[in-house]
């Protein structure tokens, strides 16, 4: 990568936790995938949103890391300090340059994988592709179901020059797409998104409003179950459809996180935890 590292923009508190994560590295288009490492035991691998890092995941990689698990989180291709796969720029690709670097860490056995939103999509992709990877997936507000009719408008702020400026323009779109108590959007989750969205170098991905996720799920073997918040944005008024979708797909479980949106496993991190160690233990 040619621009400054992802660490170089991160507040405190992420930093603080990166210090206790061990660094890997696995081929990706002409670059890398960068991914970061707690703790040690069984692998559990965790993909990020879109337009995220490993930061999407900064509220539950030391609890479950302290719960006995390897907890294994790539910056996904084409963003963080991940290089761009080769080709398709969507999903698809990095779902390959994943499938393709994900035995040289783990071995041949397969994992149990968590992919929240684009990740999540990108997770479902990995598993339909090579089941061989993959012992459990477990989606996390994930698109790509058929049921999206309508992209989220967000604030621009690439264009603004002051700084004040942008971090409410990123203030904004966390309430608008991933958080719902406006407690939630705190100066931690501000600069996180400060932090991230420069690194998005994959802006123009479109199988998250396709139906791609539900197909790829039919082809699944592997025990898949899914967490949503009640209040994401994604799905306002298609709950139900949304239950619908992902049984008729064969998600065997669908449990819903109350007061908490898009991003719930930051909003509600307690509850995302201990609900997310209890399915891996099932």
């Amino acid at each position: 990568m040619s621009q400054q590292s992802l660490a170089s923009s991160l507040p405190p508190e992420a930093l603080r936790v990166l210090s206790h994560a061990t660094c890997h590295t696995t081929p990706c288009g002409d670059g890398e995938i960068t991914w970061h490492a707690w703790g040690e035991g069984q692998p559990l691998v965790l993909f990020h949103g879109g337009s995220g890092s490993w930061t999407h995941w900064i509220r539950n990689v030391e609890a479950l890391a302290a719960a006995g698990r390897r907890v294994l989180v790539p910056d996904l291709p084409g963003m963080g300090d991940s290089d761009l796969p080769a080709g398709n720029k969507d999903a698809d690709g990095a779902a390959e340059a994943l499938a393709q670097g994900l035995p040289l860490l783990v071995g041949e056995a397969p994992v149990d994988l968590v992919g929240f939103s684009f990740g999540g999509l990108t997770a479902g992709l990995l598993t339909a592709g090579h089941p061989e990877l993959v012992r459990r997936l477990i989606v996390v507000g994930a698109p790509g179901l058929g049921l999206r009719d309508r992209r989220v408008a967000l604030t621009a702020w690439r264009h603004l020059e002051d700084r004040t400026a942008q971090l409410a323009a990123h203030r904004s779109n966390l309430k608008t797409l991933m958080l719902w108590r406006e407690s939630a959007v705190d100066e931690l989750a501000v600069e996180l998104q400060a932090a991230n969205v420069p690194h998005d170098r994959m802006p123009r991905r479109r199988l998250a409003m396709t139906d791609a996720l539900a197909r790829a799920l039919t082809r699944i073997t592997v025990p898949v179950q899914a967490i949503y918040g009640e209040q994401d944005v994604l799905y306002t008024g298609k709950l139900t459809e949304l239950k619908e979708a992902l049984h008729a797909a064969g998600v065997r479980k669908v449990l819903m996180v109350k007061d908490a949106g898009h991003w719930v496993q930051y909003e509600a991190p307690q509850v995302f935890n201990e609900t997310l160690l209890r399915m891996l233990a099932g």
